[in-house]
């Protein structure tokens, strides 16, 4: 869509220019559309224009999904129920993602055995909040012990101005300040400062888009909550609000980092509908808001790091390590949405594993546009809830 948006229709850059953002965007973490959007704005009118059209890109998916925390939340005449497979769907789509990035980022042996540990450490140990980075740096360091598949080509500069990130690693250092000191004191609106500098981490960490930040998500509103004496001050989801949500967001254009203004509206419910739309604010800012600083402040460095065969090393793991997991996360999502029901001969957690298997095979073999697969499972809910 961009490539005959942006190149051949409107002519805004090259297709050479087009492919290098792309490029440059894979390699950040981040919304990687999102960036790529930013990137060509900026190019056509430098930082107002591309904050403008940053802003026509992800308000309306962010107004709508922070919508739907309300509507979920207050409108008692929508019964719940009728989002019940919309839940096993989310799952189904997480494993065509992984099918595909599958495709493009596993191609010889060590990214094979890559993907294969981390499939195997995420789904033993996705409680441990620790994991997933974890994951992500052993894997880029591991492709850094042969220079044979990316060789140096020659001779990368000997320095590169690093002043510009300074305000991104600020953010990153004052929310993680703030978000610790509110718990320990107790101050009365801790979880909004807890819900920033959550946000702000995974814009931060995550490679690979929004599908690789669904995992996380669960992990730190679902999973940790449940395990800590002080989870009241912690922001947190049921299992049923996240997967709803994750669903729904595929229904919508526009990215799907969006779904930090249903997230944060969610963990913020029970604090009143100011508060609860402060959480859609902060939820929505806060995810992109590393996306953009990362972007602009890393492109004009970006034909220097184009030299170091080192960072494209340490790509080829990461997205190796992405790949496994997404699949350890979409076996322990099914797993932890499914067996319990099938252990207490609830019907419902096998048509949970259907729904999910025929969702992947939907995508992977055919051309059904993804929301028509969301209405569908809207439908199946509403006629078993009938």
């Amino acid at each position: 869509m961009m490539l005959k948006t942006f190149v051949h229709k409107r002519k805004d850059v090259t297709e050479q220019e087009l492919l290098d953002y792309t490029a440059f965007c894979q390699m950040l973490p981040g919304a990687s559309s999102t960036q790529t959007i930013l990137l060509i704005g900026y190019k056509r009118g430098r930082l107002p224009l591309a904050i403008l059209t940053l802003l026509i890109w992800m308000l309306p998916a962010c107004f709508i999904m922070g919508g739907l925390s309300f509507l979920l939340t207050y409108n008692v005449s929508i019964d719940a129920g009728w989002f019940r497979f919309i839940q096993p769907m989310a799952i189904g789509f997480i494993a065509f993602s992984t099918y595909r990035l599958y495709r493009v980022a596993v191609h010889n042996t060590i990214t094979i055995v890559i993907m294969m540990v981390a499939a195997l450490v995420t789904f033993l140990f996705f409680k441990n909040p620790f994991v997933l980075p974890g994951l992500m740096i052993a894997a880029g360091i591991s492709t850094n012990f042969s220079d044979k598949r990316i060789p140096q080509k020659g001779i990368p500069p000997k320095k590169i101005k690093w002043g510009n990130l300074l305000l991104f690693f600020l953010f990153f250092m004052i929310a993680g300040f703030f978000s610790e000191s509110a718990r320990k004191e107790q101050w009365q609106n801790r979880r909004a400062y807890n819900l920033f500098e959550n946000s702000y981490r995974f814009g931060s960490l995550v490679f690979g888009g929004g599908d690789v930040l669904m995992p996380m998500m669960y992990e730190q509103y679902v999973i940790r909550p449940s395990q800590r004496s002080d989870s009241l001050s912690r922001a947190r989801m049921t299992k049923e609000e996240f997967l709803t949500g994750s669903g729904l967001v595929r229904a919508i254009p526009g990215p799907v980092f969006s779904i930090g203004a249903y997230t944060g509206g969610m963990v913020m419910k029970d604090q009143g509908k100011p508060m609860q739309l402060l959480g859609c604010i902060i939820g929505c800012v806060a995810l992109f808001l590393p996306s953009v600083l990362l972007v602009l402040f890393f492109f004009p460095v970006w034909h220097n790091l184009k030299k170091y065969a080192v960072i494209f090393r340490s790509l080829e793991g990461i997205n190796a390590c992405i790949v496994g997991i997404m699949a350890g996360a979409t076996f322990f999502l099914l797993k932890d949405l499914s067996i319990p029901q099938m252990l207490n001969g609830n019907i419902l957690g096998l048509v949970d594993v259907i729904v999910t298997t025929a969702t992947l095979v939907l995508l992977i073999r055919t051309k059904v546009p993804a929301p028509f697969i969301v209405m569908g499972c809207l439908l199946l809910g509403v006629m078993v809830h009938l």
